[in-house]
Parts: C-alpha cells; sequence; structure tokens
C-alpha cells in the first residue's frame, strides 16, 4: 500500500477564520473541502515542505508555522499521514492559484463530514477550540 507523508496548513487569521480550498474534480476525494498543503518530498522536513506547498497552492509566503499534531489514516488504496500545522504568520493573500474554489471559514463553523475522513479528529479539536 503506498503511504504518503504530507504537511497540511491550517491558515487563520485574526479573526479566527480557516483558508480553505476545495479538492479538484479528477482527484481523489473530489470535492471536500481541504486544508492547503502537499506531499512532502524526500530532502524536506515536513515545515519545508508547508513553506512550499502553501506558496505553491495558495501564494502565501509563511512566516510562523507551529505543528500541532499528526493523523495517521488508511485508506483502502492509500495511507496517509498528515503534519498538521497552524499558520498564523504570512505574507500576501492566500487564494486559489490552482483555479480551486476557496473560502474562509470561522474555526467554529468547520463541519467535519465536508473534509477526508483523515481530517476529523483535528477538526473536532479545532471546533472544540484547543487551538
Amino acid at each position: 500500500m503506498k503511504h504518503l507523508q504530507v504537511a497540511v496548513g491550517i491558515i487563520r487569521n485574526t479573526d479566527r477564520q480557516i483558508f480553505l480550498a476545495q479538492r479538484a474534480a479528477s482527484s481523489y476525494m473530489a470535492y471536500k473541502w481541504e486544508f492547503p498543503g502537499g506531499k512532502i518530498e524526500q530532502d524536506e522536513t515536513a515545515e519545508q515542505a508547508l513553506k512550499r506547498e502553501l506558496m505553491e497552492e495558495t501564494g502565501i509566503d509563511v512566516t510562523s508555522a507551529k505543528a500541532i499534531g499528526l493523523a495517521d489514516h488508511s485508506y483502502e488504496d492509500l495511507r496517509v499521514t498528515l503534519h498538521f500545522f497552524l499558520v498564523e504568520g504570512w505574507n500576501g493573500a492566500p487564494y486559489g492559484r490552482e483555479g480551486q474554489p476557496q473560502r474562509w471559514v470561522g474555526q467554529q463553523d468547520l463541519v467535519a463530514d465536508e473534509f477526508p475522513p483523515a481530517n476529523h479528529e483535528l477538526i473536532g479539536r479545532l471546533v472544540a477550540g484547543e487551538f
């Protein structure tokens, strides 16, 4: 089974809103909402991958990111380990650089069922105000 290591950014503004992007129609778990991020390359740390991926996907330059946990999840044909970072400092304004729909959502208004299952536990913790 393929195992992916993924860096994930919880981009949160001063109003405690979180930036979300929607997965493409052609992607695994199409149309689900997600926190931006992507695969950690062989010679990268999780934080290096986070910064690279957020620049590629959202156009921001991350200046402050704090590791807030991991999620390990197995799907039918894929295992993913998500490395979550709370991103509260950046330069630029995040947007969907790849043309994907995006939105800001209040942290307490996140709905776990709108996301891939690997994110559900973290979303519960965000809604509960743990971070």
